[in-house]
């Protein structure tokens, strides 16, 4: 049986998957001003277009003498728009109302209203690009980082 030419054209081209299924535990020491710090990042994010299955994401920041803990999940209120970009993927979630989820959390004090998590994939590889002066504390919350999905590597920015 003889396609189109269309048709056959259709076919060929490549499909970016509009899923994410990502699980993953990372940690390193690095430095944060010049002071010895650990980072520990462990996450749960699968999305199917715009819509969230489950987002879980913990993320701390240790120093010698204390540290800092932020999660979010899909408790928070959040909402996620996806689109194409090259040969990949990118989703943006972000917090419906980020008042209310502080307010949640115990944060009586007013921080930005905004949080963003950019999650960019190409291939194998998912970068978790964070903006969320809102959710939690007073430290930048969540710590950027780029995690290998086949393998588990985890690469940290800084």
């Amino acid at each position: 049986m003889r396609l189109p030419a269309a048709l056959l054209l259709m076919v060929a081209l490549p499909v970016v998957a509009q899923d994410l299924d990502a699980r993953f535990s990372c940690s390193t020491k690095g430095s944060d001003h010049g002071e010895s710090v650990i980072y520990a990042d462990a996450g749960e994010m699968r999305l199917h277009g715009d819509k969230i299955d489950a987002f879980r994401w913990e993320s701390s920041l240790f120093r010698s003498t204390h540290g800092f803990e932020c999660s979010i999940d899909d408790g928070d209120g959040l909402v996620a728009e996806s689109r194409e970009v090259g040969a990949g993927r990118e989703w943006r979630v972000t917090l419906s109302d980020a008042q209310a989820a502080r307010e949640r959390r115990g944060y009586e004090f007013a921080r930005l209203p905004s949080c963003s998590i950019r999650l960019e994939r190409e291939g194998d590889q998912l970068s978790i690009k964070p903006s969320c002066p809102a959710l939690c504390g007073s430290r930048g919350n969540f710590t950027e980082l780029s995690v290998n999905l086949k393998t588990g590597t985890c690469q940290y920015q800084e």
